[in-house]
């Protein structure tokens, strides 16, 4: 059995500072629990206990790039930030498109994963944005969120038939990586007077905004459950506050690079910090944080995607889109949050367990919960020069950074901290 002492926890009556007992895969005593002379103890004193975190964009490269991470090294990542779930996106080689590609993943991540997987699966096939994927052999195989994240699907025609097609399945959800590659050109990082200034193409914020546009149009069409991944812009935001006004169902993410960064940390055009979207101006990470806070972005997710060395380590202009973010997405959620841990908690664990439909996952901590949990220690500064991913490309590498993952706890087993 673990006990976890002393910690402010988040329980199912709010918060209270007490014992947490697990044993197996649930949650057996809150309160005055007395540990054994077998059980393992961690002291959490000063710490703070809750449900585990929840990525809804993970970027395992497994299969067909596991040179820049795996099933193994990209779940350690995950629960070193305090992740007990994570939904892996399909752009894989081959990609996510049929059931047997859906079981085929499950069974690595059954034989390797040190927290749970879920699996997203493609829209098209092969992600080519031309012929529907095997939706319906996928959903059998367990998948509820299909896109086909590092594309866009552009076709709005295929896109309607898709919504129609799913919309008899209530859980199923149709999410979209949202950048109109014609509006995007050839750009490298947010249009506007950093990149005039820096000699760079530019990306309009309106390659995001008119892809949203015309999705929630057919959303309000086919009654279609959508979710926008990284939303990056304030105007994307005003689109689904007002769809969310409407009653559609409509949810969106943001990452912890989008609330902690803007364009204007790209002077020293750090290649680590290019990613798609780009980082972008400072009243687009306002708007992002405002809408975070309000409840019109659901929740952050870390769209960790992992890159070499060798691979970032090029002019800006050639390198490779995409950063990592499972280990630092809780300390730079919890800055841009104000250090609300009632809205850190539910922005990163609960909203996006119910949005990945990880039943499992998500719960506040009583007798009889699963046993997926959280230890933070939301005081401890801590520099991010260190990671468990196989890729270092951190926009965050080597900044000091508050707030820390004591331990992370996945059906009941300590696979993070605790003197581990």
């Amino acid at each position: 059995m673990i006990v976890i002492s002393g910690a402010r926890t988040l329980t199912s009556n709010g918060w209270q500072t007490c014992n947490v007992a697990v044993d197996g895969e649930t949650v057996v005593a809150v309160g005055e629990v007395a540990p054994a002379p077998d059980d393992v103890v961690i002291d959490g004193s000063g710490k703070v206990l809750g449900p585990g975190f929840v990525d809804l964009h993970t970027h395992l490269r497994d299969p067909g790039q596991t040179w820049k991470e795996d099933m193994v090294t990209g779940t350690r990542s995950a629960a070193r930030g305090g992740f007990t779930a994570v939904l892996a996106m399909p752009n894989t080689e081959p990609a996510v498109d049929s059931g047997e590609m859906v079981r085929r993943c499950i069974r690595r991540a059954t034989d390797s994963a040190v927290v749970e997987v879920g699996f997203s699966g493609a829209l098209s096939m092969g992600r080519a944005g031309e012929e529907m994927a095997h939706l319906d052999e996928m959903y059998e195989a367990g998948v509820r969120i299909f896109t086909d994240d590092g594309e866009t699907l552009a076709d709005g025609g295929l896109l309607r038939r898709i919504m129609l097609y799913l919309s008899d399945r209530s859980d199923a959800v149709i999410a979209q990586h949202a950048e109109d590659r014609a509006i995007a050109g050839n750009g490298h990082m947010h249009d506007g007077a950093r990149s005039q200034t820096l000699g760079l193409v530019g990306l309009p914020a309106s390659a995001e905004v008119a892809v949203i546009a015309r999705d929630l149009a057919l959303v309000a069409e086919t009654g279609a459950r959508y979710h926008v991944h990284h939303i990056s812009t304030a105007g994307g935001v005003a689109l689904v506050r007002r769809a969310k006004e409407e009653g559609l169902n409509v949810t969106a993410e943001v990452t912890p690079h989008h609330l902690g960064l803007s364009e204007d940390n790209l002077d020293a055009l750090d290649s680590n910090l290019k990613m798609y979207p780009p980082l972008r101006s400072i009243a687009d990470r306002q708007a992002l944080v405002d809408g975070l806070v309000e409840g019109v972005i659901d929740a952050v997710a870390t769209d960790h995607a992992p890159h070499t060395a060798s691979e970032k380590d090029v002019p800006f202009e050639v390198a490779p889109r995409g950063v990592i973010g499972l280990e630092t997405a809780f300390p730079v959620a919890l800055a841009a949050l104000g250090g609300d841990l009632d809205l850190v908690f539910d922005r990163m664990s609960i909203a996006p367990a119910k949005i990945g439909k990880f039943e499992a996952q998500g719960h506040t901590v009583s007798e009889g919960s699963p046993a997926n949990l959280v230890l933070i220690d939301p005081d401890q500064s801590w520099v991010a020069d260190e990671f468990a991913s196989r890729s270092k490309n951190s926009p965050f590498f080597g900044q000091e950074l508050k707030g820390r993952v004591v331990a992370t706890i996945v059906k009941g087993r300590l696979v993070h901290g605790g003197g581990r």
